[in-house]
């Protein structure tokens, strides 16, 4: 499997941790990097159904994506409870090796800690290792939190994506991983 065997040593041997410490008077969380495995099916369908509640993937799809070979998935330990995930794909477009994220999602206690900025960090050196180039990922327009933090790790807007989402349009952004 991609995602979870992948022949890289880096999936297999991935443990980012970042100890708690200070930092301007404020608790630094403990957020460790690991692979998702379908294990994890049950929580990060929980997590999923938190975050997008109509539009929120189906846990039969979760587990497709966990167990596709085409796919990296990534779950966030805090204090040993899983506080988010994320899920890239690899492609082939325009014959450059190209990333997408597919979905990042952190639990609502968990936001605005460094959950999701570590995971979509380590996912973007994935790909690097892999030889991907160029990264996409699509956001819907009121989604203020998500925008932010793509554009704070260096995303710009390439399309708008009319009607892309239940009944909202979408934003396809994309960032240059070189």
């Amino acid at each position: 499997m991609v995602r979870n065997g992948l022949a890289s040593k880096s999936l297999k041997s991935i443990s980012l941790l970042h100890r708690k410490k200070r930092l301007n008077g404020r608790r630094v969380l403990a957020i460790t990097i690991k692979p998702a495995t379908i294990k994890d099916l049950e929580t990060l369908y929980q997590i999923e159904r938190e975050c997008f509640t109509i539009e929120a993937f189906s846990k039969k799809h979760i587990a497709y994506l966990l167990e596709n070979p085409t796919t990296l998935s990534l779950v966030a330990h805090v204090n040993g409870e899983i506080a988010g995930f994320i899920i890239g794909l690899i492609y082939r477009h325009n014959k450059m090796i190209t990333g997408r994220v597919y979905t990042l999602d952190v639990a609502v206690k968990h936001r605005r800690k460094g959950v999701g900025l570590k995971l979509l960090s380590e996912l973007e050196q994935i790909f690097l290792e892999k030889g991907v180039k160029i990264c996409y990922l699509e956001v819907r327009v009121d989604n203020v939190a998500a925008l932010e933090l793509y554009r704070k790790h260096g995303y710009v807007e390439v399309e708008k994506l009319k009607h892309y989402y239940t009944g909202i349009h979408g934003i396809r952004l994309k960032k240059k991983l070189i």
